[in-house]
Order: structure tokens, then sequence, then C-alpha cells
């Protein structure tokens, strides 16, 4: 009787090989592309060069029966996380790379005691070593989804940097996290209410293990240039002519990092320091005799842009919760082609020689 043992589990020779190959070509020398193609795709490497294109009968249909297993992941490249080899340019270390305006629905606290969801903008990234290629990008979108579910405050957002960090395997890392951020406001005197958006952002940022925590807020009033204002009376008083002084919609950016342990400075609580440094903010609801009350406020608070930065300041500076902090304003004249600004910081966290070249542009408020 003759008896076949199996040799599956022994390894060919190099002359075994060697015939297997031969046998091979001689069958891909008369078989189409698409055969090849359809025997293995790889089959056409092993062949002389040119005697067949390297291009596989593809499928054209959505395979939506595959499922992916680990040692099909284990396969997918990965250039991005590739070795130092492939780096481009110059092996230097990069101090953001990351993400910005990921979106996603995250809920707020308020000063009394309620919660607001409110479609947030998030900007996520972390610092990059020399010797490394890349990061993983997704990795910080998945990150912050894992605490999204929860009410938001420094302390998760410290979570999810603490997370991502760990993840991209990196020392320093920074998150921003950007809103419109609603407050019911009442009118100067019809007593209407209606809602104020305020552009807001947080910012954790940390760098050489020590983290800062940053609010940012855009405020938006009206200024009134006190120059106009008095030129426009001497105009009545000397010669009986009606005039009016030249008013304009204004921004403050105002950038305060908070102090560490001090009570909680709510969204609504920097609202009030910039209401109570600059009263004539934008009315919401608007009756004849609001309009009125409105003429009345800006006639008895006229600033130029100098006196905004300083008005603010003051605010700030008044208050234990804020450590340092910036003022940028901007008064987006009705009187000439050009805006004024100014720019105010106060301590080392916000100070800065050079200024963005589209910085004051980004200071523009659309109704």
């Amino acid at each position: 009787m003759n008896m076949q043992v199996s040799r599956q589990h022994e390894t060919p020779t190099r002359e075994e090989a060697e015939k297997a190959l031969a046998t091979l070509r001689d069958w891909a020398a008369k078989a189409s592309y698409t055969e090849v193609a359809e025997l293995d795709p790889s089959v056409s490497r092993l062949l002389p060069s040119g005697d067949r294109p390297n291009y596989p009968a593809l499928a054209r249909a959505y395979p939506e029966e595959f499922r992916v297993d680990d040692a099909y992941k284990a396969s997918l490249p990965d250039l991005q996380n590739g070795p130092e080899s492939l780096i481009k340019g110059a092996r230097r270390a990069i101090q953001h790379v990351g993400i910005s305006n990921f979106r996603l629905p995250i809920r707020f606290h308020t000063r009394d005691n309620g919660d607001v969801t409110l479609e947030t903008s998030v900007t996520g990234t972390v610092s990059l070593e020399a010797e490394k290629k890349g990061i993983n990008m997704s990795r910080i979108m998945r990150t912050f989804y894992k605490h999204a579910e929860r009410t938001f405050s420094f302390e998760v957002i410290e979570a999810a940097l603490d997370d991502y960090k760990a993840d991209l395997e990196s020392f320093d890392a920074r998150i921003q996290m950007r809103f419109s951020f609603p407050l019911k406001v009442k009118s100067l005197r019809s007593g209407l209410e209606g809602f104020q958006y305020y552009d807001i952002a947080l910012e954790l940022v940390e760098v050489d293990g020590v983290r800062r925590r940053m609010v940012h807020l855009d405020y938006v009033y009206s200024s009134t240039c006190p120059c106009s204002l008095e030129l426009s009376e001497h105009a009545r008083q000397f010669r009986g002519q009606l005039a009016t002084p030249h008013s304009q919609r204004s921004v403050a950016r105002i950038s305060v990092e908070l102090a560490a342990g001090q009570p909680c400075l709510w969204f609504e609580d920097l609202v009030d320091l910039c209401r109570a440094a600059v009263p004539t903010e934008t009315q919401v609801m608007v009756k004849r005799e609001d309009e009125q009350a409105f003429a009345e406020l800006n006639a008895a608070n006229p600033i130029f842009v100098e006196d905004a930065a300083r008005l603010f300041a003051e605010q700030l500076s008044a208050d234990s919760r804020i450590g340092d902090f910036r003022v940028i304003a901007s008064h987006q004249e009705s009187l000439h082609s050009h805006d004024a600004v100014s720019v105010l910081t106060e301590g080392r966290t916000f100070a800065s020689e050079s200024l963005d070249p589209k910085l004051f542009n980004t200071l523009f408020h659309v109704g």
C-alpha cells in the first residue's frame, strides 16, 4: 500500500521554490492579465519586469459584508506614525499639532445652577518631538467623545487632556473650546427681554508640566467719540447748528487667566465685569424709549479706544479670581475708513512682541 506523507509543515527547498516559480511563470506567460490578477495580484511582482502590469482586476461593488478583524487591522499601513526615516524636512520639534474646529454638542453649567447644551468647536493640539513622524489625529476626537456626555468644567477638560496626552505620548498639550453663550438681557426702559449671544472660548494649556486655565470673551458695545461729542455740542452752542457725534459698534476681546485656588468665575460674571467697565453694550430688544435711553447712555459714557482698554483693565485687576489678562479693543469707526485699536496686557501669559497680522480682522461682530 502506498502511503502519502503530508509535507504541509515542511519548508520547501530552494530547488523546489525555483521549480515552482518556473511553473508559475510558464502559466502566467499564457494567461490573461485578469487571470493573473484573479489568482493573486502579487503574482505580477514575480514576473519579469514589464511582462505584466501590476494592476489587479479590482472589485467595483462596495463589500457590505466585509468585516475587519485584528489581523487585518494590523496589516493596515500607518504612515503618520511611521519611523523617523519617513520624516520630511527639518527634524525639529513642533509646538502645536492636532485638530481645529471639531464640533459636537456639549453641556455647560450656568451661574443659576442650570445647564445649557451648546454646539462647541474644539481645537486640540499636542507637542511633537523632533524624532517622531506625526500623531494619530483621530485619537484627539475619540478622547473628547469619551468625555462629552459629562457636564463640562475645567476638571473634565483636564481629564480629556490627560487622556489624549497619554494616548499620543506627548509632553505638552492644549485644548480650546469655542461656543456662543446665550444670556437673556432686559431692554433699558421698556421692560422687553431678548437673548444676547457671547462668543466665548475656554482654553487649557500645559507647557513644561505647568497648567493654565483661560477664558476668552468677545464683548460688543457702542463707543461714542468724546471729541466728536464736544464738536457737535460746540456747533449747537455757537452756531445753532444741529450736529450728531459719531459712534460705532465696537468689540473688546477679553482674555483672562483664572487664578488658582479661587472661587468659580462664571461666564455671567465676566460679562458683568465688562458691563461695569463699559455699560454701552449693544441692545437686543428696542422700542422708542429704549433707543432714546441708549442715546443718553452713550452721551454719558463717551470713550476713546484707549479709555475702553483701561476701563476693562480696571475691573479685571480688581477681581481676585483673575490673574494675568489681556484686553484687545477695536472701535470700527463711522467717521474714518479705518478702525481704532488698542491692546493692553497684564502679566506674562498674554504678553507678545508680535501681533497676528489678521488679529484685528477677527474682532468684527456680524449681527
